[in-house]
């Protein structure tokens, strides 16, 4: 690790000598340089127990790199570039989904881990803060509120850029607010159209989208935070909502959650042609007519972590026509943090998502923490029988479990130990499905 820390070191030292580069005035171009790394090796083992479908095993590594300096001398003014690579040593036993598929020797295809070998330009940024208001443009990571609509899918190993122009101001205490205007994505895709900007979840280009997000944020007290949005997702819809959100001191720490939102018809278009989606694809109109509530409650008592979790993403009846209702759905949400770590409902089903689910765990200094879930899923509308005839809404199960603490004698090291395990109802995902990881994460930085 000392070694990777002086590599670090030694690299912005050579940046440092571009930045002595001048103007013709004298200005520097680039100055007082900053680089924060992350070194993130992982394996994954996925049985997913479709039939003529092979055990994944990836073994993948990410690497993340971040230069930031001030700019041209001004102060305020900074610009930012960052890579993220990914790479998997040459194993391809696993499915990536990015368009290319491996089988083992009796010629089953691999499970899939979406994390494909592949490298990007992460940041491309420029941002300038004037009192309490910051002005950004180009490429950068956007993680609104808890995720749950708009984030950046930190988990998987190829995470989401997205190329926006955003201002953010904070000037009225405990007031923020942001408006922002994304113009494409790069890293993890999942707005639901088919193949956007290339072949599988992840294509080959960045996927041009004209997608505007408003937030706000206002701080009552500790016990009481009102967050309000609207992300009107090109082609798809309409995201409006509101979440009210608190700590509260009673002996025990609580917190809280209750939050509402509904989906309507797209405000933004796509730059399209002809009313396809923006790739090229007919038939995708952007209706939308649905609704979401979650309510949590959370509390940590000594350390021990208790919680229950009630997430309704409203579905449609089997019998409705084209145009009609639909199911809620979260296309720019870092879908892992819910809806359970096996991630059989990153999309919800027609008939909608219901997910009940309590939590379990223990957390000390030392010790790090350990987290079990217990997910109960069924759907909103009765849903067609995946056997025989009939309809039912039981969309399965699942437990998760993790286990996470820093590696001791290295400073920014932490290791993690996840495991989650679906069981499959009668409607919905057909197969069960069990996932395990291990983890190490090194984080560093120059100052």
């Amino acid at each position: 690790m000392k070694k990777i820390t002086m590599s670090a070191v030694a690299l912005t030292a050579i940046m440092g000598s571009f930045s002595s580069v001048s103007a013709a005035d004298g200005i520097n171009i680039l100055s007082d340089l900053q680089l924060k790394g992350e070194i993130r090796p992982r394996y994954e083992n996925v049985n997913d127990h479709v039939t003529n479908h092979a055990k994944a095993n990836a073994y993948t590594a990410r690497t993340k790199l971040k230069v930031t300096g001030k700019l041209l001398d001004v102060d305020g003014l900074t610009a930012s570039v960052g890579i993220i690579s990914v790479n998997n040593f040459g194993s391809h036993t696993y499915n990536a989904a990015d368009g290319n598929t491996y089988k083992d020797g009796s010629g089953n295809l691999y499970a899939t881990v979406a994390d494909p070998q592949k490298a990007m330009i992460s940041n491309a940024e420029i941002n300038y803060k004037t009192g309490d208001t910051v002005l950004h443009a180009g490429r950068g990571q956007v993680n609104l509120d808890n995720q749950r609509f708009i984030g950046t899918v930190g988990w998987r190993q190829l995470e989401r850029s997205y190329d926006s122009v955003f201002v953010a101001n904070n000037s009225v205490k405990n007031l923020s607010v942001l408006a922002a205007w994304v113009y494409g994505l790069q890293g993890v895709k999942s707005i639901p159209t088919a193949n956007p900007g290339g072949t599988g979840l992840y294509g080959e280009n960045t996927y041009d989208t004209n997608t505007v997000l408003l937030h706000a944020a206002y701080t009552v007290m500790p016990a009481l935070k009102v967050t309000a949005y609207d992300y009107m997702i090109s082609g798809f819809a309409d995201t409006y909502g509101l979440a009210l959100t608190g700590k509260i001191d009673a002996g025990a720490k609580l917190t809280y959650r209750a939050e509402y939102a509904k989906q309507a018809n797209a405000t933004m278009n796509i730059h399209s042609v002809n009313g396809t989606d923006g790739s090229g694809n007919p038939g995708y109109e952007g209706k939308a007519d649905a609704s979401y509530y979650n309510l949590d409650l959370g509390a940590n008592i000594s350390g021990v972590l208790v919680g229950a979790n009630y997430e309704f993403l409203s579905g449609k009846n089997i019998t409705e026509p084209a145009g009609g209702k639909t199911a809620f759905q979260t296309p720019l949400a870092t879908g892992h943090k819910f809806n359970g770590w096996a991630d059989e409902f990153l999309t919800t089903p027609d008939g909608g998502l219901v997910d009940a689910n309590v939590r379990l765990g223990y957390k000390a200094k030392g010790f790090g923490k350990l987290l079990a879930v217990y997910h109960d899923f069924t759907a909103d509308k009765k849903m067609n029988l995946n056997v025989g005839t009939g309809t039912a809404d039981d969309l399965g199960s699942e437990i998760d479990a993790v286990y996470v603490n820093k590696i001791p004698g290295v400073n920014g090291l932490t290791g993690l130990l996840k495991y989650a395990d679906y069981s499959k109802g009668n409607v919905g995902p057909t197969t069960d499905k069990q996932i395990f990881w291990a983890q190490l994460d090194y984080k560093f930085s120059t100052k």
